[in-house]
């Protein structure tokens, strides 16, 4: 139905946001092993439906395919790791410079053009999250500063593999292999170290799972019923979740600076987002 992407969109960023919380909700579990739960749960439901749909389970663009698993799983984790370790709206945010990277990465290895204004925009970006991290690294140390730039690297890397596998592979065995990925090498490297956990804890990290995985349906479709430029601005909307959240919830104070950073990133990336046009 035309006219529900927006719906969908809000939709998606409310469950995304919800994981979010309930990861943090976990901050005394390992990250890996956080993983490890939110994979699992995703890899049944994900390979539950690739199997009753008859699709390749290995896929066929394996190539591309095998990397968005690699550098999602890597990106996926280290952006967990910010969330247990800084203000949930500052790891948010710095997650959201994932497709200021993206358009550097097309634009080097596709060869498509930048229009100039979009390099202010990208600016501005990169500029509120200087702003985000704080004076003296009060609101967000330096070391969770490079670790969630790095995951918003990582992830638009994931994010070109995807495009990579749009023609080739289905929306959910591109998503399945993440999880294909993640379960058994997360859950090797959480057995070392596994630290035991009470059914509450089990289900909310299987929860998060299942968010996430219906949070990424949401924005699938949202995608598909509406043009890009005019839903993808609306997943930005999760850093004003995020922020009431940690303020009300979690506690979280950050400096006058580091807010008017969170926005800066917003309008950044958003403007970056209108400005964008078809280039050979």
């Amino acid at each position: 139905m035309k006219g529900s992407g927006p719906f969908l969109m809000l939709m998606s960023v409310f469950l995304f946001t919800a994981a979010n919380v309930l990861v943090k909700l976990i901050s005394d579990l390992p990250t890996t092993q956080i993983v490890f739960l939110r994979s699992s749960i995703s890899l049944l439901m994900c390979a539950s439906f690739v199997l009753y749909k008859g699709f390749p389970f290995f896929g066929k663009n394996k190539k591309w395919l095998l990397i968005r698993g690699v550098f999602g799983m890597i990106a996926l984790t280290l952006f967990f790791y910010t969330i247990q370790n800084i203000p949930l709206a500052s790891a948010t945010v710095i997650q959201y410079l994932s497709p200021v990277f993206t358009v550097i990465l097309a634009m080097i290895w596709l060869g498509q053009k930048v229009r100039p204004i979009q390099w202010l925009f990208l600016a501005i970006a990169f500029v509120g999250v200087i702003l985000v991290k704080g004076p003296d690294n009060s609101d967000v140390p330096l070391k969770f500063l490079v670790i969630g730039v790095t995951a918003a690297f990582l992830a638009a890397v994931a994010y070109f593999a995807t495009m990579k596998c749009k023609d080739t592979d289905h929306p959910v065995l591109i998503v399945m292999y993440f999880h294909l990925l993640a379960t058994p090498i997360m859950g090797g490297v959480s057995s070392v170290n596994w630290v035991p956990i009470d059914t509450n804890t089990l289900l909310i990290g299987l929860s998060v799972g299942v968010l996430s995985v219906l949070a990424q349906v949401a924005m699938a479709f949202a995608i598909h019923k509406e043009d890009a430029s005019v839903v993808t601005p609306i997943k930005y909307v999760g850093a004003i979740f995020a922020l009431a959240i940690g303020y009300f919830y979690f506690g979280e104070e950050l400096s006058g600076m580091a807010i008017l950073g969170i926005f800066l990133v917003i309008a950044g990336v958003t403007l970056n987002t209108f400005a964008k046009r078809p280039s050979s």
